[in-house]
């Protein structure tokens, strides 16, 4: 559904879910003129300081072949037997060489990014078999796009070869009438000069073809509003619903509250604004809030406490502290034992005369 998405509407930049979402399916910014400058690298490093050595050595396990070859055989087993003798060597020759250059292609994609494994590009999708969708990628704006870059890269490469090559025209010239070893070190010569103009022309290039796609994949993976409310919902949950949660949880808990009015000792009142629920029984080390409210649920309080014959005391100032300074089910604060002594003992008497009476 993304993908048919109207880019224009993408207003809004990536959450950390979506990136990391695009991560999991293998999708990540990548410039292949970064991997193609440091294989670039690689083939610098080879012909500047292995290519010598390597060739000379070489040079050297096939002079005796080459000096002898009208006297070599090349029935199969022969050719069997040769390949085993000097095919060994001939690697050993060359490992150092190749694993140069396949480890800085490796450090080519993982200084883009972090080293990824995911099997999301191995699945099999309708779309890369359609002939449609191929057609649409064939003439897409981004092929457009790689075919100019690829068409003014050769362009410029080829510019920069000329440059560096034309000066040494007579050298050029006077190349094959030079001995063999002379021959091989003028090429390689040559080829340094050429491949580090490359190299500085590639630096820019691959610089910029970094950012470029860093920025474009930025853009492609931006949302539309829509789809930052959707993925809200099923990373947070749905406000409404939490919301309705909330208010359940709440209408539980002044529930749980209202049935322990009943057993309450006495509600302090403001007397209509606030009501302050306390239980006390002999021996506890301060009386404790059972209910507390502003308001309607102060009302309700006063209410439930009138249908339980809990006495109810107003007495404002108190009321309007209490509320301010106790949580539910905590315990009255040192600096109001005084007072609420005082409603307690008046509310003791009562009792007791009520006992007398009946």
């Amino acid at each position: 559904m993304a993908e048919d998405t109207d880019d224009s509407e993408k207003t809004e930049d990536p959450t950390q879910k979506r990136l990391d979402d695009a991560f999991e399916k293998g999708d990540i910014p990548k410039s292949q003129e970064v991997s193609s400058w440091f294989s670039l690298v690689g083939t610098a490093l080879v012909i500047s300081f292995l290519a010598p050595t390597m060739v000379s050595s070489v040079s050297t396990i096939l002079k005796g072949f080459f000096a002898h070859a009208d006297t070599i055989a090349v029935d199969p087993g022969a050719l069997v037997f040769l390949l085993e003798i000097t095919g060994p060597e001939i690697l050993g020759v060359v490992a150092l060489p190749l694993l140069t250059l396949m480890a800085l292609a490796v450090v080519g994609n993982v200084v883009q990014h972090k080293p990824l494994w995911t099997a999301e590009r191995l699945k099999p999708k309708l779309n890369k078999i359609s002939p449609l969708s191929g057609m649409k990628r064939l003439f897409s704006k981004d092929s457009l796009a790689n075919f100019l870059k690829g068409l003014v890269k050769i362009i410029a490469v080829a510019a920069v070869v000329f440059l560096v090559l034309w000066p040494e025209r007579d050298r050029l010239d006077t190349v094959v009438f030079r001995e063999t070893g002379l021959v091989l070190e003028e090429v390689r010569e040559l080829a340094i000069m050429v491949i580090g103009a490359i190299l500085a022309l590639m630096t820019v290039v691959a610089g910029a073809d970094l950012v470029w796609q860093r920025k474009k994949w930025f853009e492609k993976q931006k949302m539309t509003q829509q789809e930052v409310k959707e993925e809200y919902k099923q990373s947070e949950g749905d406000p409404k619903i939490k919301a309705k949660i909330r208010e359940l949880r709440l209408q539980r808990s002044r529930n749980r509250m209202m049935a322990s009015v009943p057993d309450a000792t006495v509600v302090i009142t403001n007397p209509t604004h606030y009501a302050v629920a306390l239980s006390y029984e002999e021996g506890m080390g301060a009386p404790q809030c059972v209910a507390l409210g502003v308001d309607d649920l102060a009302l309700r309080i006063r209410e439930v406490a009138k249908e339980s014959d809990v006495p109810i005391v107003e007495n404002p100032p108190l009321a309007r502290a209490l509320y301010a300074s106790i949580e539910l089910n905590d315990y009255v604060p040192e600096e109001h034992y005084a007072a609420v002594a005082k409603v307690i003992g008046y509310v003791m008497q009562l009792r007791k005369k009520k006992s007398w009476r009946s």
